[in-house]
């Protein structure tokens, strides 16, 4: 849309669209780098059309930003107004604008590492002027970088369970115990809760949804990670998996993460008798925060294209 002061006289909003940008980044900072503008660039636009409407659209505390009451309002109007601005440029001029624009994306360790490269891959095919970020961390730093405005959406293996947040499942996961070739359990197919709770155990470090997914399971089956015999406590999937195989301890990991060991017999998968660690996979974004075009046709590309072991 036009980001031209309005003419005298004129009633016209000015810099609509760069208010769209900023409500949908969150950031002043983020929507200056879109744009390709200076973030004073930003501001100035910004107070020009608070200063037209009289009102205050964003609340800045501690360096954050949310949008205002009027802001929301706005922003609503906003978006109608741009997507009939884009909606006129197709039936006029023959032709659809492709969506584009940056999205920041923060995943955490099993749908990072298992599921996200290919999904881009089909993405990218999809909607190529589509320039996604993506970086990787466990289930708490996804969350905390949503909240933050860092990234626009994460995937995560757990819900959210943050109240500005919004979690959709967008696929299914199952932990299964990992035990190294030579192993006593190597050629059972399960064993017991009791055995288990006296071999030296690995598990994520906490905030990861692994973790999380394996405490449920054990109180649901009415055992809890303090009845385990918990050996090591490592911050990534591929270090329980070394650990596992220099025979540290026994470990649950998402049987996507291994099973390329399992195809090859590096590692054996073995069940335990009444634990159910099947789990959904999430994706989170902000509910207070408006999702830009970008982050929009990523949410119904998961939706087409839902995370499962199967299909990969």
């Amino acid at each position: 849309m036009d980001e031209s002061p309005p003419t005298p006289g004129s009633d016209e909003l000015p810099h609509l669209g760069t208010f769209a940008r900023v409500a949908e980044r969150g950031s002043f900072t983020a929507a200056a780098l879109d744009l390709g503008i200076t973030q004073a660039a930003v501001s100035q636009r910004i107070a020009l059309l608070e200063r037209g409407l009289r009102v205050s659209l964003f609340d800045r505390r501690a360096g954050r930003i949310a949008l205002t009451e009027a802001g929301h309002r706005l922003y609503d109007y906003a978006r109608r107004i741009l997507d009939l601005h884009e909606q006129a440029r197709r039936d006029l001029g023959g032709h659809r604008p492709p969506i584009s624009g940056d999205l920041p994306i923060a995943a955490s360790s099993v749908p990072g590492e298992c599921y996200l490269p290919a999904l881009l891959s089909s993405f990218r095919q999809a909607y190529p002027r589509v320039h996604v970020r993506a970086s990787a961390g466990d289930s708490g730093s996804v969350v905390r970088d949503v909240v933050a405005g860092r990234a626009t959406l994460g995937l995560v293996g757990k819900e959210a369970g943050t109240p500005a947040l919004e979690s959709r499942p967008i696929g299914t996961d199952l932990l299964v115990l990992i035990v190294p070739p030579g192993h006593a359990w190597a050629s059972r197919e399960a064993i017991s809760l009791k055995a288990l709770a006296i071999e030296p155990l690995v598990i994520r470090e906490p905030g990861s949804g692994s973790r999380r997914a394996l405490e449920a399971g054990l109180e649901r089956a009415g055992a809890s990670l303090a009845g385990m015999n918990v050996a090591l406590e490592l911050g990534s999937n591929s270090a329980i998996r070394d650990a596992v195989r220099r025979r540290l301890g026994v470990a649950f990991l998402s049987r996507s993460a291994v099973q390329p060991d399992l195809d090859s017999g590096a590692l054996r998968a073995v069940g335990v008798r009444g634990l159910d660690l099947a789990r959904h996979l999430y994706v989170i974004h902000h509910g207070r925060r408006p999702l830009s075009p970008a982050a929009s046709v990523f949410l119904h590309f998961l939706k087409a294209h839902p995370l499962d072991p199967d299909r990969r």
